[in-house]
């Protein structure tokens, strides 16, 4: 606990400091920059607010909006501006908690906490899990969480680092024991970055473009990855060489980022060939300039001496062929050799046409090969030191150095491409009706299609012909894949492992893209080898419900079972939680991704093929969020294998991986429930068959609740767009992609992630949700006292309901239907809002009271102090945020010109997202 705490007994005490001390501090910002009136103002509202969440009565309403509409523009922006940094700072206040406890936790001496490998592996000892196991799990495992750009990611970097700033500052005061003077000046830098952070615009001025969204990814690796990595990684070793006994454990590179940015196409038509080609360059540059610095700051401590250290006839050797020459350090090999390497690092960089930054080298030097060269030459380092000097001096940022270059490589991340099923279609269309014409092989039903695709699978004559002129799409198309061969041959093949295949229905949409490979020598018939990883991604229900026929048609192919051999006899399949959330409802999407999930395994099994699931999860429990540990462990037995990716996506990155302590937990989390699925068998994981059943069940009721709604309510499309703040949603600088898929308003064509936000911006939070009152209402009447005790044992013994539960319970804790009702009411149709709103309300209140019941909480969160905590926090500072979201969008759909009005919804809907966390 921090020294400044010392003698509180509530652990949430200094959590509750901190907030009132970064409150104060910005209270008084305001004060300082915009007047003592304008603090008032903003206190006022903030207080009627709360008496309006506390009681929802017609005093408090009139109160509110009278205040509300009694605001002038400037007011209106400070008001928005105020509260939306208040929820910034409340956010750095709880990671911060996070840590703290975490800390204390460990210096207690505490038993290891759920979620971290040491605990892991006690469970894995316990459950008597050999060493030989153990080691084979790491031998197979492959963990990449992949980093997408978000077409509703509110954030600027400014913003991030002045909020990284403000969190280093209160770490200091846990960290150490600050003398009054030191306190004094960190209160005063504490004051000095509100400030920055207060005088910082929140809004970008312009449309991010696709080079803004890399750039903006890449920050987290400066933030956390570069340096967290590998530490995670000595940590995991570490402990193993405990458990082993032996002097340490060397792991293969397992865990390691991926990312979308810049490769995912899908209805994005600024991601180009010459845009994929930009984010692996500045990829690159990135990862050489970290190499470059650590090796430098390196090489300036290797200060060993031979007169004092044996080295090894290798190190000598290295240290002999360096550019690197001084008479002060002839008898210092560690620093030639390093500075020798330095020089290598500093010419590979510019042959890859990057322009690397530092210390110039001492001459020049031959350029790497790859990245298993730079690793050998660091391995013949750390040989040597461990040999002859100390594990401590082995084990210290040599090793981190080295870890980083396995992991990292010269690409950073891969990238994986990502284009839709119809385009990959019209393009292959097109290329065999030039090569062949009468083709026409879009009249072609699936089984025709596959015959003539398998035909050219066979063939290594490519279909595209230099001499013809193609439409500007399938020019496109083939020039991306030719710029994923051009990156293989200049980064290495893991720069772009994954080729996906977006709204999969079909084996010959996975041939469609072989043939494509195909023609860019990325895949080679006569080699029967392939280079990157076709991987279907089925999105809809009826496309989740096909998934294993699909995947059971194209193993009993012999040439692309052929293909696989190639890929060891592996195969990805990508779920989608999104779009089968807005096509069916929550509690339908999850039930089908589990069904899929268990189908899929099965005929995995039944081919010899190794699988591993790709889990597009969004941020929001719409989208397929919530906590991470839960939702692997809730997998269906066998699911998991010791591999798994699942996409990280907007404000969700920057709240688990800008702090980096807080992103080590998280990247631990991954790893170690990755070790539990796979390794333990959890008692909750095979649910028994009238489990099943009641699924099936409420799964089938909840589907018709929703569908009824979204799908066939007139004029509930109508509703939506004016009841949340989509509309405007496309006017706010937040990404490159379209919010929707084409130039229409139909919810069908819209986009699940502006879909899920929007509802989160007026706290309905409906695809969170709706559906499951009725389902459970109808269930119950059927089958009685017996049906809830049933649903009841489900919840206790079934981990992936119980998950299901709990990811509702946090959203519905983050609901507000009096707020909500206030959206309600800039629906102009009077006689549709006392439609809709209403049937909205009351399938809320059955949800929760039937979750309730079923849980056996007394109220929403109980089950999770940690977010009542949270929302306990932060809900004085959000809640004025709609309010006053509500009363702006009343003005500009009123015809305001104002452009201050617009810029004042623009910052309430990105205040609202920060304060919600996981929105999008």
């Amino acid at each position: 606990m921090s020294p400044q705490h010392s003698g509180e007994t509530d652990k949430d005490t200094p959590l509750r400091d901190d907030v009132r001390m970064l409150g104060r501090v910005l209270g008084n910002t305001v004060r300082n920059q915009e007047g003592n009136e304008a603090f008032e103002l903003i206190e006022k509202i903030r207080q009627t607010s709360i008496r309006f969440h506390r009681d929802d009565d017609l005093e408090a309403r009139q109160a509110l909006e009278t205040m509300l509409q009694a605001l002038e523009h400037d007011e209106s922006l400070n008001v928005v501006r105020a509260f939306s940094f208040f929820s910034l700072l409340a956010n750095i206040a709880e990671d911060q908690h996070h840590i703290r406890r975490t800390r204390a936790h460990l210096c207690a001496g505490s038993a290891p906490r759920e979620g971290s490998m040491a605990h892991a592996l006690n469970l894995a000892t316990q459950a008597g899990i050999s060493e030989e196991q153990l080691r084979q799990f790491f031998d197979d495992a492959q963990i990449r969480p992949v980093l997408t750009a978000h077409p509703t990611e509110v954030q600027r970097r400014s913003i991030l680092k002045c909020q990284l700033r403000i969190a280093q500052l209160l770490d200091a005061r846990d960290r150490i024991q600050l003398t009054p003077e030191e306190l004094a000046e960190n209160d005063e830098a504490l004051q000095r970055n509100v400030l920055l952070l207060w005088e910082t615009r929140m809004l970008r001025l312009t449309k991010l473009s696709v080079a803004d969204e890399i750039a903006n990814g890449l920050s987290y690796y400066n933030y956390t990855f570069l340096r967290e990595l590998p530490r995670l990684y000595a940590r995991i070793e570490d402990m193993l060489a405990d458990r082993f006994d032996t002097r340490e454990v060397s792991l293969q590179a397992f865990l390691r980022m991926g990312s979308w940015i810049g490769g995912d196409r899908d209805g994005n038509p600024f991601v180009t060939a010459d845009v994929l080609r930009q984010a692996l360059k500045m990829q690159a540059q990135v990862v050489f300039s970290y190499y470059l610095e650590e090796l430098n700051r390196q090489a300036s401590g290797l200060s060993l001496s031979t007169s004092l250290v044996d080295v090894s006839p290798a190190l000598l050797e290295l240290a002999n062929r360096s550019v690197y020459r001084s008479a002060h350090t002839e008898d210092e090999p560690y620093r030639r050799a390093m500075r020798g390497i330095y020089a290598r690092v500093w010419a590979t960089a510019q042959r890859l046409g990057l322009q690397p930054s530092g210390r110039l080298p001492a001459g020049e030097a031959e350029a790497y090969p790859d990245a298993e060269a730079f690793v050998a030459d660091l391995e013949i380092i750390r040989e040597s030191i461990l040999n002859h000097c100390s594990l401590a001096l082995a084990h210290g940022a040599l090793r981190n150095l080295q870890r980083a270059v396995q992991v990292f490589g010269f690409f950073l991340a891969a990238i994986d491409v990502r284009q839709n099923s119809d385009v990959h279609e019209r393009t292959v269309a097109e290329l065999l009706e030039a090569a062949h014409p009468g083709t026409q092989y879009l009249s072609l039903d699936e089984d025709g299609r596959i015959e003539l695709l398998l035909r050219e699978l066979a063939t290594p004559r490519p279909l595209a012909s230099p001499a013809l002129r193609y439409s500007d799409e399938t020019e496109s198309e083939l020039a991306i894949f030719r710029a994923v061969a051009e990156a293989h041959r200049t980064y290495g093949s893991c720069c772009v492992q994954n080729a996906i295949i977006s709204k999969t229905d079909g084996v010959s949409d996975m041939l469609e893209l072989a043939v494509l490979l195909k023609e860019v020598g990325l895949l080679r018939p006569h080699e029967q080898k392939l280079d990157v990883n076709i991987i279907p991604l089925f999105e809809t229900i009826g496309d989740l419900q096909n998934a294993a026929a699909a995947m059971d048609r194209i193993f009993s192919l012999p040439q692309y079972r052929h293909l696989l051999a190639s890929r060891s006899e592996a195969q990805e399949v990508m779920l989608g939680y999104s779009d089968s959330n807005k096509d069916g409802g929550f509690l339908t999407s999850g039930w089908e991704l589990y069904k899929a999930e268990i189908q899929l395994i099965e005929v995995f099994r039944k081919h010899g093929v190794r699988l591993r699931l790709f889990h597009g999860r969004g941020g929001s429990v719409g989208r397929g969020g919530g906590p991470s540990y839960q939702a692997i462990l809730a997998q269906p037995g066998g699911a998991v294998q010791a591999q798994i990716r699942l996409t990280e996506q907007g404000e969700v990155i920057a709240s688990k991986y800008s702090n980096p302590e807080v992103g080590r937990r998280n990247l631990e989390v991954l790893a170690a429930a990755t070790m539990e699925a796979t390794l333990l068998a959890h008692p909750h994981a095979a649910p028994r068959p009238e489990y099943l059943a009641a699924m099936d069940e409420l799964s089938d009721l909840a589907f018709k609740a929703y569908r009824n709604l979204v799908y066939e309510t007139p004029g509930f499309e109508k509703y939506f767009w004016e009841s949340t703040v989509i509309s405007e949603i496309a006017n706010l600088n937040i990404g490159s992609r379209p919010a929707s898929r084409k130039k229409s308003t139909s919810i069908e064509d819209l986009r699940a992630i502006p879909w899920v936000f929007s509802w989160a911006q007026s706290r309905v939070m409906l695809p969170g949700w709706f559906g499951f009152g009725s389902a459970v209402k109808g269930y119950l009447a059927k089958n009685g006292e017996a049906g809830m005790k049933l649903l009841q044992d489900m919840c206790q013994e079934w981990s992936f309901f119980a998950s299901q539960l709990g990811n509702m319970d946090m959203v519905l804790a983050k609901s507000d239907l009096a707020i909500a009702s206030r959206y309600a009411e800039l629906v102009q149709d009077v006689a549709l809002r006392e439609t809709i709103f209403p049937r909205i309300k009351s399938e809320w209140e059955s949800t929760v009271e039937v979750l309730l019941a079923i849980t056996g909480q007394r109220e929403l969160g109980d089950g999770n102090p940690l977010l009542q905590r949270s929302i306990r926090n932060r809900l004085p500072y959000l809640n004025p945020l709609n309010h006053v979201q509500v009363e702006l969008l009343q003005r500009y759909r009123q015809g305001s010109v104002d452009d201050r009005v617009r810029r004042g919804i623009l910052l309430s809907i990105n205040g609202v997202a920060a304060g919600l966390r996981n929105s999008g």
